[in-house]
């Protein structure tokens, strides 16, 4: 390493053989970078999680523009919406087809006593809303009353009630005083705000929710025309409908919108952003405590080098050359335990945390600032000394 250094920085590598001296305080600083690192891409993860799994029902919708009440802030969120909004969508030009999705919630409770929350989607089964639902044979049953298809990714399901589901085997339990018969499993995956999803006929839904109505549904799913596009079909049904309780928007101009809502005004967001700035500024904390540490050893040495006519620059260079040392050496352990950790979490969780390409680019860079703005305030003193004064 040592002959590496010297042959990039073109001398003798001063920085890092100062932190390789005392090898006891150079393995807690990489173990504080490291930990920096870690908190940060955990935190990066469960605010990716949480973009993600935003977006999971989103992506799987069979549409391209969404019509949903004026109110909507997320999807679970929307008030409802006139049927009557999905005929006037139905007479657009550039409109292939559209159909309503219901939208609630139930508890199900498991034979060992736990409860799961599952949001539920009610669909006309004439009609399937969502992609994997279009060579599904299981959404035949759905015109059948009392009869679910439930998200295989539902989180903590006791036994092997979803892989039975899933070979065939139909499963019932009660909720909200009725007895549901569950035939299949499709996949969109649990959320910070749900386990899991369920999907019933918008009859079957009714009667779940004798409150709701059939001429209110939550959201119209709207199909462009070949050759359409999505905003553009959104501008007229815009023009179209009341925008005093509507609105049209593109499918992923809605996801964008819940995602940035869900980021900087529900609390899990906040929450999230907020690791973050803790995570750096533990970082930063630890780098400097290490590199005032050592410029505070050796100050005797530096203020000898700079009475001779060494410059502030060749300071600069050394404490510079310990901060990336650490940046870079307590980067690596960071990222492979924080991948080790992601799989953990998302095993446990089902929540769609996974390392992305660019993340660790981010944190690298961000972790080389860090240490960087570190050295800089820590050879603050060495800049102000007086050799004269040192000894």
């Amino acid at each position: 390493m040592s002959g590496f250094l010297e042959w990039l920085l073109g001398r003798l590598p001063v920085g890092w053989l100062q932190l390789v001296h005392n090898k006891a305080r150079f393995a807690s600083a990489l173990a504080g970078v490291a930990f920096a690192n870690i908190l940060v891409f955990m935190q990066l993860g469960f605010f990716g999680a949480l973009m993600g799994s935003v977006a999971l029902p989103y992506q799987q919708m069979d549409a391209d523009v969404l019509i949903s009440s004026s109110d909507m802030n997320t999807l679970a969120d929307a008030g409802p919406l006139p049927r009557q909004r999905l005929y006037e969508a139905l007479a657009v030009n550039g409109v292939a087809d559209a159909t309503p999705l219901y939208y609630g919630k139930l508890d199900w409770k498991q034979a060992d006593g736990t409860i799961r929350g599952l949001d539920v989607f009610g669909i006309d089964p004439a009609k399937p809303a969502f992609r994997f639902l279009r060579d599904n044979s299981k959404v035949k049953v759905l015109t059948l009353a009392d009869h679910a298809l439930i998200d295989i990714g539902t989180r903590n399901v006791v036994g092997d009630v979803l892989a039975r589901i899933e070979r065939g085997e139909p499963y019932a339990f009660e909720a909200k005083g009725r007895t549901l018969s569950v035939d299949g499993v499709f996949r969109i995956g649990g959320g910070f705000t749900t386990d899991g999803y369920l999907i019933v006929s918008d009859q079957t839904f009714l009667r779940l929710f004798p409150q709701r109505f059939a001429g209110a549904p939550n959201h119209v799913l709207v199909k462009a025309q070949p050759g359409v596009a999505a905003r553009d079909l959104a501008d007229r049904l815009s023009a179209v409908l009341p925008a005093y309780d509507s609105q049209a928007r593109p499918v992923d101009v809605v996801t964008a919108r819940e995602q940035a809502f869900q980021s900087t005004q529900r609390p899990v967001g906040m929450v999230f952003g907020f690791g973050i700035i803790i995570g750096t500024l533990v970082g930063s904390i630890i780098v400097y405590q290490v590199l005032a540490t050592d410029v505070a050893d050796h100050l005797k040495e530096y203020a000898t080098f700079k009475a001779i006519g060494y410059r502030q620059g060749f300071f600069l260079g050394i404490v510079f050359e310990e901060a990336m040392v650490l940046a870079v050496a307590g980067f690596l352990p960071g990222v492979v335990i924080s991948v080790l950790l992601y799989r953990l979490v998302a095993k446990a969780t089902s929540l769609p945390l996974a390392m992305t390409m660019e993340r660790p680019f981010i944190v690298l860079f961000g972790t080389l600032l860090m240490c960087g703005l570190s050295g800089l305030v820590a050879t603050r003193r060495l800049a102000r000394a007086n050799p004269a004064d040192l000894f």
